[in-house]
């Protein structure tokens, strides 16, 4: 099974079923020496965990990481080896997928892994599970503290701007959001009147045996001009790339996005200007990245989530023996994906921005020309 790893100087080869013994990662091509903070990478797990709110799914997991390689037993300091991370499934129960494993649930990944490899993983979607994300989630974070061991003004902050048709966009100052205002709500909503109204319509949902999509936007501040590169490896294509194989994924937006043809060219474009030996653009509608590689202004994306597949209430489906049946679906599930997927999209983003800083460094060497002061001046 091809499509398991992520990255081309810093990679990651996530592993693991949802209702295996463990789920994980395997991390090649992270610099020695760095001195990982694991009880931070432990907080961004906990982000992700499943049972955290009433909002999701109450499946109890304490997704306790375990890494069984890459660092030095004395120091604690990678060694620039492949890093193995491993989380142990403690709470699957299978059997909630007995009575209806032979029936294609809609939207779900099932007919397509039986039609490619003839055999699927029934017991809570395998490999096509959130349960995967574990891997990515601990990678990103081992990524970010990269990331800030060398550029320490660097954030990367995702949150909820919309569920289904409420939509927070324009009552959220990204310049004023905060991991502490993010995280300050279960929905993950920095603006507290939108967090209380989604919160309310995810719970409805729930009651109602129904689901909820939406909307996650992520900013990174703080990050140099330069990375990235052109044609088949920009920077946006390998965000949106990073960001469309996230489960229930279904769109992604970088900057203006899909709204840009609101605009004229005139008005669209991003004036250039020097504030402080520092290329800046007086607007962002370029969401940080132009022609594929950063500008230096916060790179800023959305990603559209679809409503959870799992639905309480029965639907009409099809069975793998020919048969057009109806599906009682039960056990557990997130009535909305997004309170979870925040944690999993900034680790999306940290993924792509260190294999970025990692392959500008190895092209042009540490400093480059856009960390000078005017282009091509003095480090």
């Amino acid at each position: 099974m091809a499509g398991n790893t992520f990255g081309t100087q810093f990679t990651v080869t996530t592993f693991g079923e949802s209702h295996g013994a463990a789920v994980g990662c395997v991390i090649d091509g992270c610099p020695p020496g760095i001195d990982l903070d694991w009880d931070a990478i432990q907080a961004e797990l906990a982000r992700r965990r499943p049972g955290q709110s009433k909002l999701v799914t109450p499946r109890d997991e304490k997704d306790q990481l375990e890494c069984l390689s890459g660092l030095d037993q004395d120091s604690g300091k990678t060694l620039g080896t492949p890093i193995a991370i491993m989380v142990r499934n403690q709470d699957q129960r299978s059997k909630s997928y007995e009575d209806w494993h032979h029936i294609y649930r809609p939207s779900h990944a099932d007919f397509g892994y039986d039609a490619k490899y003839g055999i699927r993983a029934w017991q809570g979607g395998g490999r096509s599970s959130a349960r995967e994300t574990i891997g990515r989630v601990a990678a990103g974070a081992v990524a970010g503290q990269v990331l800030a061991a060398r550029f320490p003004a660097l954030r990367v902050t995702a949150w909820v701007e919309r569920v289904h048709n409420l939509d927070a966009r324009y009552a959220i100052d990204p310049t004023t959001v905060t991991r502490d205002s993010v995280d300050a709500s279960p929905t993950r909503c920095p603006d507290p009147g939108f967090a209380a109204d989604m919160e309310t319509a995810i719970l409805e949902a729930k009651k109602n045996g129904d689901s909820l999509g939406g909307y996650v936007r992520c900013v990174a501040t703080g990050l140099p001009p330069g990375l990235g590169a052109p044609l088949f490896a920009k920077l946006d294509a390998i965000i949106a790339q990073a960001l469309m194989s996230l489960p229930a994924a279904k769109g992604v937006e970088i900057g203006s996005g899909f709204s840009g043809p609101e605009f004229t060219g005139l008005e669209h474009n991003d004036p250039y200007a020097w504030a402080d030996n520092t290329m800046t653009t007086s607007s962002n509608r370029s969401g940080g990245i132009q022609g594929g590689i950063s500008n230096g202004m916060p790179i800023d994306c959305r990603v559209v989530f679809k409503p959870t597949a799992t639905v309480l209430k029965r639907q009409d489906s099809a069975d793998d023996a020919g048969n057009n049946v109806e599906l009682q679906a039960k056990g557990r599930h997130d009535p909305c994906v997004l309170p979870r997927a925040v944690p999993i999209v900034e680790a999306m983003i940290n993924l792509c921005l260190v294999d970025a800083f990692l392959q500008q460094r190895g092209q042009v060497g540490d400093p480059w020309p856009g960390l000078a002061g005017p282009l091509h001046g003095e480090g």
